[in-house]
């Protein structure tokens, strides 16, 4: 039992000894290569090479995916240019990370980032978004309808929209806990104004000759607001939509630094930072950067779906 025991562990010692000296081999392949005079040469070369591909894609005749694709073709280069560069002139991954460590890192946590982005995305952003946009339009048919709010109202929410975040989520965390209603209140908050303004500017954003017609109709204010008035409003709703996307996110991960149980993106960028494992630190950012973009993607489908008719998304087709 004893000898099976010493040849596992002599394995095992033989398989990481093995797996060091290949990765020390590749190491010094790439320090060779960023120290060959012919490196920053070639570095010029292949940046030409990317400016001239991401040129003729661009220019190429379709659909909609021609954009898409140069983007993606882009962002192609652009890691491939961050791992050579970072690779060859041995930049500390202190300071900046190879994308391949970071790739390695998004499957080494990939249970850990999931159970973030469930309490961050999920929960706060998620709940925080929907709650802050609903109280914001509904605030915005109530001024629209009673205009005497506006004066009341409007500073108010002016107001709100002024106070720092770093003011408000510590607040958020005495008043609302560790856990990630706080961050759903700091979310509210930040997406309640957005949608406000630009609700009341897309109602008013109706043409009068229309209005006049709605009014000889003896159409009530209901009747002109859902079938009038909510329709030439809503690419300023979808605006408002997609500029909180980004604004929830942002605001739930920096109220974590504050105070958060232990999950959450801005915790574990907080605490990873603090450790030096930068990484995981990029890996968590890479994650919310995916799921920033997707949301606003998907807000993009949906406003073509929803005002087809509009020139403004016409014309974006």
């Amino acid at each position: 039992m004893t000898d099976a025991v010493t040849t596992t562990a002599a394995a095992s010692v033989g398989v990481n000894a093995a797996a060091n000296g290949a990765a020390e081999a590749v190491t010094n392949t790439w320090l060779q290569a960023g120290a060959s005079p012919l490196f920053w040469p070639a570095i010029v070369l292949l940046a030409l090479l990317a400016a001239f591909s991401i040129q003729r894609t661009a220019r190429l005749d379709g659909s909609r995916w021609v954009g898409t694709l140069t983007a993606g073709l882009f962002g192609l280069w652009v890691v491939f240019f961050w791992e050579v560069l970072v690779r060859c002139l041995d930049v500390s991954r202190v300071l900046l990370p190879a994308p391949s460590l970071v790739l390695a890192s998004l499957q080494d946590h990939a249970p850990k980032l999931w159970g973030d982005f469930v309490q961050t995305v999920l929960k706060a952003v998620l709940i925080g978004w929907t709650l802050g946009c609903g109280l914001g339009f509904a605030v915005a048919v109530a001024i629209d309808r009673m205009p005497f709010l506006q004066r009341g109202l409007l500073p108010v929410a002016s107001l709100t929209s002024a106070v720092p975040l770093v003011a408000v989520a510590p607040i958020a965390v005495m008043w609302f806990g560790f856990e990630w209603p706080s961050k759903a209140a700091v979310v509210v908050l930040m997406t309640f104004f957005p949608m406000l303004v630009s609700t009341l500017a897309g109602l008013k954003a109706a043409g009068k000759l229309e209005r006049e017609l709605m009014y000889s109709y003896a159409a009530s204010y209901t009747r002109t607001l859902v079938a009038l008035r909510l329709p030439s409003a809503l690419p300023f709703i979808f605006n408002a939509l997609k500029v909180n996307a980004t604004l929830a996110l942002i605001g739930a991960i920096v109220a974590e630094f504050f105070g958060s149980p232990t999950s959450g993106l801005g915790f574990r960028i907080s605490t990873e930072a603090a450790r030096m494992n930068m990484p995981l630190v990029w890996g968590a950012i890479v994650v919310a950067a995916v799921v920033g973009s997707s949301a606003y993607a998907l807000l993009v489908a949906l406003e073509r779906k929803a005002a087809f008719w509009h020139p403004s998304v016409r014309e974006g087709k």
